[in-house]
């Protein structure tokens, strides 16, 4: 029985993200798939900034969550278990 790796199961979700919210993106203006481009952005609107003089650090990240990458991720779940 050959063990599944948990990076194989991370490169798959963060490439089923990637690839939803790519196919959301390009149906965003197709009347019948418009709904894969529906979601809610979650993180920082502005960046934070330290400035310590000589260093400055800009810290920032922000997360979007579409159905076409909701779907992605589900996608990715499927083919991890039939690996």
């Amino acid at each position: 029985m050959k063990s599944k790796s948990s990076w194989t199961l991370l490169l798959l979700l963060l490439s089923g993200i990637v690839l939803g919210g790519f196919i959301g993106e390009m149906t965003e203006g197709v009347a019948g798939l418009s709904w894969l481009n529906y979601g809610e952005s979650f993180g920082l609107n502005t960046p934070l900034v330290i400035n310590f003089g000589i260093l400055v650090i800009t810290f920032g990240l922000t997360i979007r969550i579409t159905m076409a990458s909701i779907i992605g991720v589900i996608i990715a779940i499927l083919i991890y278990r039939f690996i």
